[in-house]
């Protein structure tokens, strides 16, 4: 059951489910937990399925607006913004790290369970 005016769900996993839902945000969060501190073109060119820059910009925002990371921009010429986890996007690195685990020792059955 959802409370129809903000996204907060009674059960703690479906709320936790709706910050990090979709097909990008759990791929932008783990790039930027792996390398601390990314930039936007590099962060692009790394998450694999070709998303789009659009999709990209839109996707950050939301992690922004949720606190999950923190977007620094530097007054040059040509703008230099950097992402990174904000202290509450940290408390998701073992949510991570296990997710990493469970696909990594997985990784065979997942990779045929994909291809049916």
């Amino acid at each position: 059951m959802i409370n129809t005016t903000s996204r907060v769900h009674i059960c703690p996993v479906e709320t936790c489910l709706e910050m990090l839902s979709g097909k990008w945000k759990p791929r932008i969060l783990w790039k930027i937990y792996q390398n601390e501190v990314v930039r936007f073109s590099e962060l692009q060119r790394s998450i694999s399925g070709g998303i789009t820059a659009k999709m990209l910009t839109q996707q950050l925002r939301n992690l922004e607006q949720d606190g999950l990371i923190t977007r620094v921009v530097y007054p040059v010429v040509p703008p230099k913004v950097e992402y990174r986890l904000s202290g509450f996007g940290y408390t998701l690195a073992p949510v991570l790290d296990a997710i990493a685990h469970w696909g990594t020792e997985n990784n065979q059955q997942i990779v045929a369970i994909l291809r049916e």
